[in-house]
């Protein structure tokens, strides 16, 4: 489809979004009425700073007129937006109820909608997202010769091989057009892709059909004045994606299951469940060992047993997901190369495990970052290593301007847990690094754990390493949080960091 003028006017009343179209000297319901309303747009774009001949421009959020000034010249066709911008364009302006729907239906239409040249894999929940897209995407490209791309909040994959880290853990949607095109030109025939709570809220898969997608599990997180007012509008937002699925796979037990598995009903949308600890889903996983290193997996007749390189019983469980995502999209997942293709994935700063040779210290490098994921951690902590009495240190900080009960839940989830806190900075972005530190601190009230603060986050990485060092006994360091990023956020830009995994390593040479 090439997109015109004419052609984008009519997608979006067919939404219901467009209002009017405005230029300068009328308004008007009739595109075809406006000059060169039939020639292409060679280029579509939501920042103004990209504005070149024949651009749609998108107009989202919180977008002020002035962004506009000098478009004109610089070859603006059309603008898309929520409100009137003809007193500093002279570019007609279709207007619509809601911008972040449009980009999205415009941004498909643009790329000739790619999407539906893929099968479409979506994966949602509070933990353990990544790491189910990354094993779906392992058994995919093993048994489809590396035929399948990987949006993630770690990396993005549009050729099968290549990875190149991402920014959004679901991508703006007319980048995840332009990906998807990119996949489509590279021979790719599937598409996994993590798709947040943010991705429903702002409209980011606005008109995506996934052909399988899984609801891993949900818990309290991403509450905040500019995510989500409530917990309720946390877990609609997430449910969105079931009526927006042809089959749904769904983790057991779990809170709210119920509610999700009505939702799968209402729209008519088949369900698989998944599960290390029901005997009645429809994929499970069990330890064939007292360790939980090794699982025997099943879905209708045994699979195999496997080990995986990550650890913690939650992947087993991410496995599982991943198999029967992998099989509704027509992959044979008794085949043992199915199986065996999730045997070595390991993800950069997931549960990234090191021993130091100068000491008897295991650190443990994880993107753990609320309530549920810092409880899994520690479980897995005490299941693997709770025989030896260690000494625990958590370092970690949480983010700004965002999630703010993260704060007050990761202390929660540990102080009755570990040893020593060390408060440090995270992606503070435009609040005090400081300020967010102490009050995780004041969250503290197990008079029991040494809680203290040490903002340089490589200074409070070697100090908690020195520290086990100097300790007579065995102690296991859990940094958590930001895992292989090689930045911090502060003020709305990365500033270059080191990386937990890559101090890490340094120290443990």
């Amino acid at each position: 489809m090439t997109l015109t003028l004419q052609s984008a006017a009519a997608l979006l009343s067919e939404h219901d979004l467009l209002r009017e179209i405005i230029t300068p000297d009328r308004w008007t319901d009739f595109a075809s009425t406006i000059p060169d309303s039939d020639v292409p747009f060679a280029h579509i774009t939501y920042d103004s700073k990209q504005i070149k001949p024949r651009t749609l421009m998108c107009c989202k959020g919180n977008f002020k007129a002035e962004y506009l000034a000098g478009g004109d010249e610089a070859g603006m066709a059309a603008y898309v937006a929520e409100h009137d911008y003809s007193d500093v364009t002279h570019a007609p302006g279709l207007i619509v109820d809601d911008a972040t729907k449009a980009l999205s239906l415009l941004s498909q239409a643009f790329y000739d909608y790619p999407e539906r040249e893929l099968k479409l894999i979506g994966v949602t929940g509070t933990k353990g997202k990544t790491t189910t897209s990354y094993f779906t995407h392992a058994i995919i490209n093993a048994m489809s010769g590396n035929k399948c791309a990987l949006f993630s909040s770690v990396d993005n994959c549009v050729d099968g091989v290549h990875y190149v880290e991402s920014d959004l853990t679901t991508p703006e949607s007319l980048d995840a057009a332009r990906m998807m095109r990119e996949a489509v030109d590279n021979g790719m025939r599937y598409l996994v892709m993590e798709v947040s709570s943010q991705a429903y809220k702002v409209n980011r898969v606005y008109g995506l059909t996934f052909d399988a997608a899984a609801f891993l599990n949900i818990s309290p997180d991403h509450i905040s004045p500019i995510e989500h007012p409530s917990f309720e509008d946390y877990l609609y937002c997430k449910r969105q994606i079931v009526r927006n699925t042809r089959a749904l796979v769904l983790g057991v037990p779990g809170d709210y299951t119920d509610l999700v598995a009505e939702d799968a009903t209402i729209a008519h949308v088949p369900v698989t469940t998944f599960s290390i600890d029901e005997a009645v889903a429809d994929v499970t996983a069990q330890p064939v060992d007292d360790t939980h290193t090794t699982f025997a997996f099943t879905e209708g007749q045994p699979l195999g047993e496997l080990s995986l390189a990550i650890e913690g019983d939650f992947n087993y469980a991410n496995a599982c997901a991943a198999l029967a995502l992998a099989q509704i999209v027509g992959i044979d997942i008794h085949d043992p190369r199915a199986l065996a293709s999730m045997a070595h994935v390991r993800i950069s700063g997931r549960m990234e495990e090191s021993t130091d040779p100068h000491s008897d210290t295991v650190a443990i490098v994880d993107y753990a970052h609320n309530y549920a994921s810092v409880n899994a951690l520690l479980d897995f902590v005490t299941r693997k290593y709770g025989a030896r009495h260690p000494r625990i240190t958590l370092l970690t900080g949480s983010a700004g301007d965002k999630a703010l009960d993260r704060r007050r839940e990761i202390v929660e989830a540990a102080q009755d847990r570990v040893q020593r806190f060390v408060f440090t900075t995270e992606d503070t972005n435009e609040e005090d690094p400081m300020a967010i530190a102490e009050e995780m601190l004041g969250d503290v009230t197990n008079p029991d754990v040494d809680a203290s603060i040490i903002i340089d986050r490589p200074t409070a990485v070697e100090d908690i390493v020195a520290e086990a060092r100097d300790h007579d006994g065995f102690d296991v360091l859990l940094l958590i949080g930001k895992g292989d990023e090689r930045w911090i956020k502060m003020h709305n830009k990365h500033v270059p960091y080191e990386g937990d995994s890559a101090i890490i390593r340094r120290l443990f040479s």
